[in-house]
């Protein structure tokens, strides 16, 4: 895995050791980077279920200012500390939480610009993107990447799903506030 653009491109990460941990492949990230490259600059990134923090780690390198990552597993947490020294990001820049992802969206004040949703595809997708809803600015963007064949309802509370790309097994489904 490695960083695609921006100002830290061309680093290497660390992978996770298992294979239970499906990272977003490099031509998926690259796909997703080129259709909300103009939303990146200076936005609050949310990466949930962030795995390596390869997502999360390629916003802040193409000029995202802020990224939180959320993941249950101690040691995914680990790794993604040691992904974001090993780039040299600035601390102020980031934070990372262990947390179950709807635990950690129940409690948060906070609120992103732009989510990304990467969870194990067994998963409630519904009752995670409604618990996201709330924690969006109202221009905010949800990217939930799952398989090809799993269908994701066009809306979700607030949120309309604007567009599905399919690439592979993966397809990213992208919701916003705002009908478009």
């Amino acid at each position: 895995m490695r960083i695609i653009a921006g100002a830290y491109k061309g680093r290497n990460l660390k992978s996770p050791p298992s294979l239970e941990v499906r990272p977003t492949s490099d031509r998926l990230r690259e796909t997703l980077f080129n259709v909300i490259a103009p939303r990146i600059e200076d936005v609050r990134f949310l990466d949930l279920c962030a795995g390596s923090g390869a997502v999360g780690i390629e916003a802040l390198s193409r000029g995202a200012s802020y990224a939180t990552f959320v993941d249950r597993s101690r040691r995914m947490c680990m790794l993604i500390e040691a992904n974001v020294q090993l780039c040299r990001i600035p601390e102020e820049q980031w934070e990372i939480y262990c947390s179950e992802v709807n635990e950690f969206l129940k409690q948060t004040d906070s609120r992103w610009d732009i989510a990304f949703f990467d969870p194990p595809y067994k998963n409630d997708y519904v009752r995670t993107i409604e618990l996201i809803e709330p924690v969006l600015n109202d221009d905010g963007l949800l990217i939930a990447e799952h398989h090809h064949k799993t269908q994701l309802p066009d809306t979700v509370g607030k949120l309309h799903r604007a567009r599905v790309l399919k690439q592979g097994d993966s397809a990213l489904s992208f919701y916003s506030h705002h009908p478009r």
